[in-house]
């Protein structure tokens, strides 16, 4: 049987890893860093594909991809992984 340790205590108001964006930290042992930031994480502006291209059969399928990514970073915001603006 695995022996795991605990990084929290069972607050019923839940855990941080890093007090400010400033503070640095890192998963799985790559160097830790500051929280990033920047234009590229702005949310995307969706809009309905009308032919296909760009490697999808259909316009509905890049459709599916770009609703897939927005999906994406809005978790990856909400859990402090990326800021979400620049």
């Amino acid at each position: 049987m695995a022996t795991y340790e605990q990084v929290t205590y069972n607050s019923p108001d839940g855990a941080q890893i890093g007090k400010s964006t400033t503070e640095k930290v890192a998963f799985y042992g790559v160097t830790p860093i500051a929280q990033r930031s920047g234009a590229a994480q702005a949310a995307p502006t969706l809009t309905t594909a009308t032919t296909g291209g760009f490697g999808f059969s259909a316009a509905t399928a890049m459709d599916t991809f770009v609703a897939h990514v927005a999906e994406l970073r809005a978790a990856m915001v909400a859990l402090g992984l990326i800021k979400g603006s620049a």
